[in-house]
């Protein structure tokens, strides 16, 4: 149990809280026997380490005496302030939430009522779940699954949210092991081989980039490589067949330069040597992600045709990628700002935590508990996608999303009358499957309404919710008139014989029944009329009845009318 880097600090402040903490947690022991105090210590160091504020690293020394002991938040109050109380009480210990029922839906609804008013609530809770799962094995063996999933569907992803990259993966790679365990040895031993070989090729990739880089008067703070992480590693390979060969980046190069400028000149230098893989460059420094990541991604076939990818980026932009949103209270505390930073307000680029608001309130539309819980899972939480408005702003998707899920999260309207979608300027269906980096369109219609039929490909929750809302409210404008009592079917046709009889056979095949029908021949012409009547039906209904028609050969026009 160190307390080597509490001592360096000589803070009164935290010297206290650690006092407070050391006799509340006084006898108790963690599962591996270890004193109880190790945990808020190991968990107030990341806090410290990722540079947030001296109340911050108080209140995770603090986090777990409320739970643990007789101490109130009222009594934190009184010896450390409202601010610190204010932490603690966001980060009494929450029961697990992973599992879709009502309580723990409700305790993740507490959750994201806490760090949405600050998110250092988010930020410690992240600093006290990667401990825990660093000593994960010493759980039961029936808790290690689920505390594992948990953080892989929940912590992580919120981990990302904030840009914390490196915390994000390692809380992935701590939960592999216990999600998918023959996976994880299976990939251990594939991949050990080929991450060797990868890394000796790149060292000798090292000295001829330097070379170049100096040519130009370039000189970089750091090159690096950086191997893909095994979680993320796993997911690609479910992309690709579990197929090895077809993941480029398993071993990247990152060049950290000075400025912005470099990353650009070197991004020059480094395409002059070996020519890029079309279509693998990305800009996240002209188009960050959401979550605020910046840097410049190419991919290149690098000596003996072998396929590198490289990674370009200022050294803020590192630290800002590896700390995320924990970054910027490290540059305030540099700077020593005078002003306070309570809760987010206090971060620069509030762009990038939109999410946390709209989290916030998304959550209270959601009646069923359960109902929530696995929206959040798979609106929030679930692999992203970033795709792009013509105007160039970047939205935030599931991975699965379809041009309607893109159309409501720009506008309800846009989603209701939405009828097709231009996607990199190519014309495509609304159940399209979007990717990262398309270019999305919506084409609209005036007085369109949404289908039964988009509730089978939507992947948003939001998107469904609104869907099904859009279709009871037609439904409810559809009951204030008199029901119809039949629909009316007039089909124009090329008089053929047979074609009654084909058209008949679409009606007793869809276990409609015909309940009038009539043929005129037009003498003058070649042309004839079919009129069908037939019970009542839905719209879809007859929508798809109309389609089925149309294919039936000689058919010219198909039009209906509801009889009331």
């Amino acid at each position: 149990m160190s307390t080597a880097w509490l001592e360096k600090i000589h803070s009164p402040l935290l010297e206290k809280a650690y006092e407070v903490a050391l006799k509340a947690h006084e006898g108790e022991q963690r599962m591996n026997g270890d004193p109880y105090i190790v945990h808020p210590l190991a968990v107030a160091e990341a806090v410290h380490s990722w540079g947030l504020d001296e109340n911050s690293v108080a209140a995770a020394l603090l986090h777990d005496v409320v739970e643990d002991s007789s101490i109130t938040v009222e009594d934190i109050r009184k010896e450390f302030g409202d601010e610190i109380a204010f932490l603690v009480q966001g980060l009494t210990k929450l029961q697990n939430i992973a599992i879709p029922k009502n309580q723990d839906a409700e305790n993740l609804r507490k959750f994201i009522i806490a760090f949405s008013e600050d998110l250092r609530v988010l930020i410690i809770k992240l600093a006290d779940r990667l401990h825990n799962m660093r000593t994960l094995q010493f759980l039961p063996e029936e808790r290690q699954k689920l505390f594992a999933l948990e953080t892989a569907e929940i912590y992580a992803p919120l981990a990302y949210r904030l840009g914390m990259q490196k915390l994000s993966g390692e809380l992935e790679d701590l939960a592999f092991p216990y999600i998918h365990p023959e996976e994880y040895q299976w990939l251990i031993h594939e991949v050990k081989e080929t991450y060797e070989e990868r890394q000796e090729y790149v060292r000798k990739v090292l000295p001829l980039i330097e070379k170049a880089l100096a040519g130009h008067h370039i000189k970089p703070i750091a090159i690096d490589a950086r191997a893909k992480r095994y979680f993320s590693l796993y997911k690609k390979l479910l992309r690709h067949n579990m197929n090895l060969n077809e993941i480029h980046d398993l071993v990247a190069l990152r060049i950290i330069v000075k400025t912005v400028e470099e990353c650009y000149a070197a991004l020059g230098v480094i395409h002059a040597m070996w020519p890029p893989m079309p279509g693998r460059f990305k800009d996240y420094i002209a188009r960050p992600k959401p979550n605020g990541y910046r840097s410049l991604h190419t991919t290149v076939f690098c000596i003996d045709n072998k396929i590198l990818e490289v990674q370009i980026k200022t050294k803020e932009m590192h630290e800002e990628n590896e700390l995320g949103i924990a970054a910027h209270w490290a540059y305030e505390q540099v700077k020593k700002s005078s002003q306070k930073l309570m809760g987010w307000k206090g971060v620069k680029n509030k762009k990038e935590l939109m999410w946390v608001q709209q989290l916030q309130n998304w959550q209270k539309k959601f009646a069923s508990q359960e109902e929530f819980l696995n929206a959040v899972k798979v609106d929030f939480f679930k692999d992203r996608i970033f795709v792009f408005t013509p105007h160039n702003d970047v939205i935030d998707l599931p991975a699965g999303s379809t041009p309607v899920d893109f159309a409501y999260r720009i506008h309800s309207q846009i989603g209701d009358s939405c009828v097709g979608a231009r996607v990199n300027g190519k014309i495509t269906p609304l159940d399209y499957e979007l990717k990262s980096g398309d270019v999305v369109e919506i084409v609209t219609q005036k007085g369109k309404k949404p289908t039964e039929g988009w509730l089978r490909f939507v992947k948003t929750s939001e998107a469904r919710k609104k869907v099904k809302s859009a279709i009871n409210e037609n439904e409810r404008k559809l009951i204030g008139k008199a029901a119809p009592k039949a629909v009316e079917f007039k089909v124009v046709n090329a008089d053929r014989p047979g074609f009654l009889k084909d058209i008949t056979e679409i009606f007793a095949n869809s276990k409609i029944n015909i309940i009038y029908l009539t043929s005129e021949t037009d003498h003058r012409s070649t042309f004839s009329n079919v009129t069908i009547r037939c019970p009542a039906m839905s719209q879809p209904k007859i929508e798809t009845l109309i389609v089925k028609i149309k294919r039936v050969p000689g058919t010219k026009e198909v039009s209906y009318k509801f009889l009331r």
